[in-house]
């Protein structure tokens, strides 16, 4: 529910900020690509201004967001690597408690998940 409000409360001003750009920057620019030729460029594109300013944002977002998936791959390749080693050791912790009882069994103590408790030391005490 709280939730619900906060994100109410940040992306309705945020909406209306967006269309007061809009609606502020509607001005007629031509985007040229051809440095050579101020004039008459060979290839240009006439587009209302805040048109050109969200397309540029969205790109740098997809391109920002491309570069930083790039920069995490190492951490991910070490996820799935350190994935399956606990796979593994699981599936031969499995076989191992399995094995253990079929040697033992008439044991009655269940082996379960938890620690037991360290052996104690026994000290005799210094000669006097």
């Amino acid at each position: 529910m709280i939730r619900k409000f906060i994100t109410a409360a940040i992306l309705i001003p945020l909406t209306l900020v967006i269309l007061a750009f809009a609606l502020a920057n509607r001005e007629i620019v031509t985007v040229s690509f051809d440095p050579f030729d101020a004039a008459s460029p060979a290839f240009a594109v006439k587009m209302p201004l805040f048109i050109l300013i969200f397309v540029l944002v969205i790109l740098g977002v997809v391109i920002g967001g491309m570069a930083s998936w790039m920069r995490q791959s190492k951490w991910r390749r070490a996820a799935r690597r350190l994935d399956s080693d606990v796979r593994d050791l699981h599936a031969e912790n499995v076989a191992l408690r399995r094995r253990l009882a079929e040697a033992e069994p008439s044991s009655a103590v269940p082996i379960t998940h938890a620690r037991a408790a360290p052996p104690s030391l026994r000290l005799r005490p210094p000669a006097a």
